[in-house]
């Protein structure tokens, strides 16, 4: 059987982010993927000048002609702007009875900009937090999410992973934890009290656009092969960092330029 991961997510134009990544990283680990787009952006790297929300209407038809034809392994949640949006792919996900779901909750764009709504916070937590293998949210997310301030220690990132557990995560891959050393540290914590943090080199670049969106559908493309989740974030993980490693590589547009997705098979220039 062809392994396959479903991204549920927006657009990005510039090729970076959104449903875009997912499918580069999907390629990029050997997993077939699919797309269910619940946002158009014009977006490039340096920045968000339009958002267009998909119908939720459509968002369900992408979601029943995907989900009754393919046979899917996992999915990756991106992009949800609206509350309505929400609700439509948590019942499309719950019809489809889909377990293995990765929800990266993107709030803000690279370059600052707003990607969900203030009421849809809500949302997300009471409708796709329960339905979420695992949540992964970088420190300005998990810290809205919470209302609080952003977790300045890996001793504050352990209790924001534990306030999100507290709102009904199963588990949580808190990102971003270099506040106190220059390595790139990630924390897991899981409703049943296992833990683990997850350290790679910190690369000094400007070209990080859509690394939340690959992280979280790397994690993805591993539980679609049949990996357990721990194997799944450790691999994700080691991929990402040379997929950053090698993002000075490429030479895309004006701004924060992407990652390498493809490091492991493209020729490096002469």
């Amino acid at each position: 059987m062809t392994d396959i991961a479903v991204t549920v997510a927006g657009s990005d134009s510039g090729g970076g982010a959104g449903i875009q990544a997912d499918l580069k990283t999907f390629s990029a680990l050997g997993v077939y993927g699919a797309s269910v787009l619940t946002a158009l952006t014009a977006q490039n790297t340096r920045g968000v000048t339009a958002i267009h929300d998909v119908p939720t209407e459509f968002i369900r038809a992408q979601m029943d002609a995907v989900f009754s034809d393919l046979t899917v392994d996992a999915v990756k949640i991106g992009m949800l702007s609206q509350p309505q949006i929400i609700e439509t792919v948590a019942s499309g996900l719950q019809a489809f009875r889909q377990t293995d779901i990765v929800l990266d909750p993107v709030m803000v764009a690279e370059s600052g900009d707003p990607l969900l709504a203030e009421e849809a916070v809500s949302a997300l937590v009471d409708h796709l937090f329960p339905l979420a293998l695992l949540v992964t949210p970088n420190l300005h997310e998990a810290a809205r999410l919470l209302n609080t301030d952003v977790a300045q220690s890996r001793g504050e990132m352990e209790a924001q992973a534990a306030g999100l557990i507290d709102l009904g995560a199963h588990a949580v891959l808190l990102k971003g934890g270099h506040a106190e050393t220059k390595d790139a540290a990630d924390f897991l914590l899981s409703e049943d009290g296992d833990r683990n943090w997850y350290s790679a080199p910190f690369v000094e670049t400007d070209n990080t656009h859509g690394t939340g969106c690959s992280l979280s559908s790397a994690i993805a493309s591993g539980l679609a092969a049949g990996k357990d989740l721990a194997t799944s974030i450790e691999l994700a993980k080691s991929w990402l960092s040379g997929a950053i490693a090698h993002a000075d590589e490429l030479s895309i547009g004006q701004g924060a330029g992407p990652v390498h997705h493809f490091y492991r098979t493209w020729k490096t220039p002469s």
